[in-house]
């Protein structure tokens, strides 16, 4: 079957899968430069304290004669790339990868004011066809950009071809909140909250509506820590953050 055959889900519209990377495409373009505050007004601001969190389990090494090389997709604007280089001390490099250019140029732009510049570069790529070489990569990481990945398990297999033998898969990503009344809560901000004030920040609530539909159509944490483990990763673990609002899951390239 084709892709113009295959359908997705593109937040709670069903699309031709070869067209869904166009749509999200356009969602980021439109955010780039307001990316930050769009993270802010989807996690109250929480989201900083969740990278810092997930950067901290990552845990990079601050020495060693091996350089530790780290690839951070969908990390256009540089927010967890910034995060591992101060974390090292600048031992680790990261290699920021998205395929959206506008991103990517936010991202290179707040690069120069970084404390730790050195060893960090910027790549356009599609999270399913990667243009790095098999076993090239210590971690891969990828925070709030899997779900909106057209094929993830594709993307997945590619994460763990361009990761070394003992390399580790790291992804922060929104849930599926599981605690009673905050779910409620949670459920009436971002139907009402959310696209209206993205709406009055950006001019256009739209994006932030897409956004919303995605978080709860991406796969509850049991089903996606399987998917890890038919990418053929080990060790797969998860850690919910703030009553389930987003989760950091785990695995390691043992094989």
């Amino acid at each position: 079957m084709t892709d113009a055959q295959q359908t997705t889900h593109f937040g709670e519209r069903e699309v031709p899968l070869g067209e869904k990377q166009g749509l999200v495409n356009d969602v980021f373009h439109k955010v780039a430069d307001r990316y930050d505050l769009m993270n802010d007004m989807m996690s109250g601001g929480l989201h900083r304290v969740w990278k810092d969190a997930f950067v901290a389990k990552l845990a990079p090494p601050k020495s060693g004669n091996d350089h530790y090389h780290v690839l951070d997709m969908a990390g256009g604007t540089g927010d967890i790339a910034q995060r591992i280089m101060s974390a090292s001390h600048g031992n680790a490099s990261v290699t920021v990868s998205d395929i959206n250019s506008d991103m990517l140029r936010v991202g290179a732009e707040r690069a120069k004011s970084w404390r730790y510049q050195d060893g960090v570069d910027f790549v356009e790529a599609n999270a399913e066809e990667l243009p790095f070489g098999d076993r090239s990569f210590d971690a891969y990481t990828i925070a709030f950009g899997i779900r909106n990945v057209p094929q993830i398990d594709k993307a997945l297999r590619e994460a763990y071809r361009v990761l070394k033998r003992g390399g580790r898969l790291m992804v922060l990503e929104f849930s599926t909140v599981d605690v009673p009344g905050l779910d409620k809560v949670y459920e009436l901000f971002s139907d009402h909250v959310i696209p209206p004030m993205g709406k009055m920040v950006t001019g256009d609530g739209d994006p932030y509506q897409y956004l919303v539909e995605s978080i709860r159509k991406f796969p509850k944490p049991d089903d996606f820590a399987q998917m890890i483990r038919e990418a053929g990763f080990d060790n797969v673990s998860y850690t919910p953050l703030t009553g389930n609002i987003a989760t950091i899951h785990s695995a390691w390239k043992i094989r």
